[in-house]
């Protein structure tokens, strides 16, 4: 073979080579490329978390505080009241035990006079300060809802707030100051009528008259919050519209206002219900249920039969059926009052 023709084959051969190694070459680095590439497209998948100790059971024990505290505070008493309501369980007498009575404490309760006379009486303050927290509450939100003065709106809406924060026994208090027969100012705005003093607390109108009066002090701010809420859910343009068409305030609150306020009217009835048969505290530091049973309600009532009688069976069957008087009316409230509003 001359020199010539080696090197003619030799070029021809190098260009062919190449193309073998590139060819060969090809599929391998596709493969580390995808081999690369696949960790990186699932950690672009995978949820980016904001904590390194975040994990599945992270919500589950920010809820367990809350849990925890319904449990203790209000599921527990509960089941406790209901299995006590069926013992004979009376703190006076611990040598006797506490044996299962079936259903002798709720027959107690049921043929026991006073307990219906409490529950009327209890009956009576609710038909008494409810209707006056609703009529001056929807009263207070429609004058907050009219235009302008955002200023004193928003101060006065600031001012209801202040009775809602105070407790129930401060309540109580402040009521005894003001209905004190020698120097409350009850008794004074009265003299400057020309009336002499009266005295509140010592008769049995004047001390139901003095309780209601604080209730509805501390209430009707709630009443009118929750009336606020409800109108401003009603569509501008439709309210601005109706004040065109009609001057009356008295329709455009029945025929466009209403509809938005009947499920916060629910609401109160169902969360003031509530409050009301179970209120204790005010009328305790007020009047401790007197002067004899003018304002013996019926938590008071219980209170007596449970921390003085010491009968804790009898004052929880009173309790569970208060319990089922007050799920009883909330249903009856969201069945004849609540409606869903036509968005």
């Amino acid at each position: 073979m001359t020199p010539h023709s080696a090197e003619t084959g030799a070029a021809a051969a190098a260009p062919a080579a190449a193309e073998t190694g590139t060819a060969a070459a090809a599929p391998a680095a596709a493969e580390t490329g995808a081999a690369a590439a696949a960790p990186a497209a699932r950690d672009a998948a995978a949820p980016q978390r904001l904590n390194p100790g975040y994990g599945r059971l992270t919500p589950l024990w920010f809820l367990l505080p809350a849990v925890g505290t319904l449990l203790v505070i209000g599921i527990y008493p509960t089941l406790f009241a209901l299995v006590t309501s069926f013992r004979r369980y009376n703190l006076a007498r611990p040598r006797d035990g506490f044996p299962f009575v079936g259903f002798e404490n709720y027959l107690g309760v049921l043929g026991d006079r006073t307990y219906w006379d409490s529950l009327l009486l209890t009956a009576k303050f609710f038909l008494t300060v409810m209707p006056v927290e609703l009529v001056l509450g929807i009263a207070i939100a429609l004058m907050l809802h009219q235009p302008g003065l955002p200023f004193l709106r928003a101060l006065a809406r600031v001012s209801l707030v202040v009775p809602l924060a105070t407790t129930f026994a401060v309540v109580g208090l402040i009521g005894r100051l003001i209905f004190n027969r020698d120097f409350g100012v009850a008794n004074q705005l009265l003299g400057l009528v020309g009336l002499g003093g009266f005295d509140w607390l010592g008769s049995s109108a004047g001390a139901f008259a003095a309780i209601a009066i604080m209730d509805i002090w501390q209430w009707t701010p709630f009443c009118a919050l929750i009336f606020l809420a409800g109108l401003s859910m009603v569509p501008v343009e439709i309210e601005e519209a109706a004040r065109l068409e009609t001057p009356s305030r008295l329709a455009l609150l029945r025929h466009v206002q209403l509809p938005y306020l009947l499920p916060g009217l629910t609401a109160v009835l169902i969360l003031r219900s509530a409050d009301i048969l179970k209120l204790f505290d005010m009328v305790f530091v007020m009047t401790r249920g007197g002067p004899g049973s003018a304002t013996d309600l019926i938590s008071i009532y219980i209170q007596r039969i449970g921390f003085r009688v010491f009968d804790m069976g009898t004052a929880s069957a009173q309790a569970i059926l208060l319990l089922i008087v007050t799920i009883a009316l909330s249903r009856l409230y969201i069945r004849l009052l609540y409606r869903e509003i036509d968005s």
